[in-house]
This record gives structure tokens, sequence and C-alpha cells, in this order.
């Protein structure tokens, strides 16, 4: 039996090009998962004063990015359950110099009311204060909404 050069191509690009289809497939319907209920309310963009002054919270998913000036740090946080009040434990992953801190657990209690976020923690402490008023370290935080740009043109006198 003779093949022919086309037979030949379809035989070898098949086996080459599957891998490809497959992975497009993985990325292409990849979905995201959802962001659990008791995340919900701290997603987003937060600005206030903190112990360092003035700072920002990004909350995306279970990622926290927290800036005070210049620093920064990125953590991912977990909430357990039937805590009271309720805990965020966050693991520092990445942090401005110095970055002795990568791998170190903050231990916090949260709370939101009236559209802000207070964080409270007992700095450098295993375990989050039992109370707010009993943290050394304090973040109250309000959630920026994104701006939306006026298309209108200013109206002169």
């Amino acid at each position: 039996m003779k093949t022919t050069l086309k037979e030949s191509l379809g035989v070898t690009v098949l086996p080459l090009l599957m891998p490809c289809v497959f992975v497009g497939l993985l990325t292409g319907c990849a979905t995201h998962p959802p962001i659990a209920a008791e995340l919900k309310p701290l997603q987003g963009y937060w600005e206030g004063e903190g112990a360092g002054g003035k700072c920002s919270i990004t909350i995306t998913g279970n990622s926290l990015h927290y800036r005070a000036g210049t620093n920064w740090w990125k953590t991912t946080f977990t909430l357990p359950a039937g805590t009271d009040p309720q805990q965020l434990h966050a693991t520092i992953k990445e942090s401005s110099p110095p970055t002795n801190g990568i791998g170190r657990v903050v231990f916090a209690i949260f709370k939101i009311e009236d559209g802000t976020l207070t964080l409270a923690e007992v700095d450098m402490s295993d375990e989050p204060p039992k109370t707010f008023s009993s943290a050394s370290s304090r973040y109250n935080v309000m959630k920026v909404q994104p701006q939306e740009k006026n298309t209108e043109p200013p109206i002169t006198k």
C-alpha cells in the first residue's frame, strides 16, 4: 500500500495538534470559582486610617493587599468559622523591604458597620485580640467605589 504525503501529514499532525486542542479547551473553558458568601462583603478597594496613618486595602477573593505610604504587604487569608468577633488570619506572601515577615501569620478580628471595615490586631501576637478595644493596632477603612467619568462637557456661563 502506497502512502501519500497528504496522508502522512494527517497522521503526523493530528498527534501534535491534540495537546494544543486539549490545553486550549482547558484554559478557554476554565471557570473562576465563585466567591464564598462570607468573603463577598470584604471584596473591593478600601481607604482610611491604620496603625501607620493613611492606608488602603484591596481584597480580591481571599487575597488582601495592604498599602501604607511606600510600604505594602500581599497576603492570602482565611476566615475561621464560628468566631465572635469574626477573625481573619492573613499569611504574608510578599512585602516591600524588609521582607523578613514573609510567611508570618497576622491574626486579626474584623467587623463591617455602616460601610466601614474595622480590622484589629495585637502586634506580633499568635492570637487575635479578644475585643476591638484590646487591640494594639486598628485599621478603619471605607469602601471606595470606582469613579464614573463625567462625559458631559462643563457648563460655561
